[in-house]
């Protein structure tokens, strides 16, 4: 979820030895799927505010409410219960991060403060983290490159990166105390650490060779005050733990839950796409073909793929679709194409299987130089 280790894919030897594929590179665009998306979705285009607002104030209320349970619960079984819980229910808050960074604000009035005060910036991950990270990943041009934030070619990469990849997101509460409560402070005092600062440890990305520019014009302001406050509110963490206000077992079930929330987006992460492009630019659809589906009709992807992510092929093939319009728009596409459109090879039913299947990718990189 964060940049903190970088990952080395399997160099051109091993490419040359890998048995022969359809490379994603080649797959042309297939335009009945993409004009038929156009069309039959016209009406799916408008963000509900209402939905929006209640869906994610619920959300952070029952996961905060579950957070206190724990801090608070006298037995180790209601603890990891009620922990479960607010891991469950920020996370799924936390993904509204995902719609702030597509939807027009101003089709969602307020919603980007009112998220960042009420989630972002309590759990460290104010959206200027994601906003301008993001949208490269949807580039045409940059999706699957070298030059993409948030992808790594993880299918051709060696079995070892992929628990270093989860471990990643255990520690990265960690490192956002790290980043906000006294990187962000002395880079305001060292010119330096601040362009690294801004360059390496302020996006949400998986790509360590990304660096971001600083941010100029009125996102500029937005940067400036969510990262304020979450320095303000790092700090006083780090203080309140330190003087014993803060009780040690709080604060462990706080920095715990983050974590489980971490946890569980990097494994999204990890069944999001097949992550088989090797740096070369792709079609519309060749990215949709890497992008996965999990539609159902199992219940478990609402839980480990809320707020519409388990639809992510076809977000990736309409971008702006607002979440609560996927489902809908999901079941006009697989009624209206036939059985041997590009659209119907983007579902898969399972995480489960998902990440066998990506593990087997990356046991065939084993013993190859």
């Amino acid at each position: 979820m964060t940049e903190i280790l970088a990952l080395k894919p399997a160099d051109a030897s091993a490419r040359e030895v890998r048995e022969p594929r359809i490379r994603l590179s080649g797959v042309a665009d297939d335009r009945a799927m993409m004009r038929a998306a156009a069309e039959l979705t016209r009406d799916l285009q408008k963000p509900k505010p209402w939905l929006y607002w209640t869906d994610c104030l619920i959300s952070a209320a029952i996961g905060y409410a579950a957070m206190l349970a724990a801090m608070f619960s006298p037995t180790l079984g209601w603890t990891l219960l009620a922990g479960a819980v607010a891991v469950l229910a920020l996370y799924r808050a936390s993904l509204f991060i995902h719609e702030i960074t597509h939807v027009k604000h101003s089709l969602l009035p307020g919603f980007r403060v009112g998220w960042n005060v009420l989630v972002g910036m309590p759990i460290m991950l104010p959206s200027f983290m994601y906003e301008g990270i993001h949208a490269i990943h949807h580039s045409r041009t940059r999706y699957g490159t070298a030059d993409d934030p948030e992808y790594l070619p993880l299918a051709h990469m060696k079995p070892y990166t992929l628990p270093l990849f989860l471990l990643v997101s255990v520690l990265m509460p960690v490192g956002l105390l790290i980043r906000f409560g006294i990187l962000t402070p002395l880079s305001l005092l060292f010119p330096k650490l601040r362009r690294l600062v801004i360059a390496k440890y302020s996006g949400l990305q998986i790509n360590p060779s990304y660096e971001r520019k600083a941010p100029t014009g009125e996102f500029r302001k937005q940067w400036a005050f969510q990262e304020t406050i979450c320095s303000i509110w790092a700090i006083g963490v780090i203080a309140t733990v330190a003087t014993g206000i803060f009780p040690l077992r709080a604060f462990a079930i706080y920095m715990a839950v983050i974590a489980g929330v971490a946890v569980i987006n990097q494994v999204r992460t990890l069944v999001a796409h097949l992550w088989e492009n090797e740096g070369e630019p792709l079609t519309v659809t060749a990215q949709f073909l890497d992008s996965v589906n999990v539609p159902g009709p199992s219940w478990l992807p609402y839980f480990w793929a809320p707020v519409g992510l388990r639809y992510h092929a076809l977000h990736h093939l309409l971008p702006s679709l607002p979440y609560h319009s996927l489902t809908e728009a999901h079941r006009r596409l697989s009624e209206a194409l036939a059985s041997d459109s590009a659209y119907h090879k983007a579902n898969y039913p399972t995480l489960t299987g998902l990440m066998v299947r990506l593990g087997q990718n990356t046991m065939k990189q084993r013993g190859r130089n």
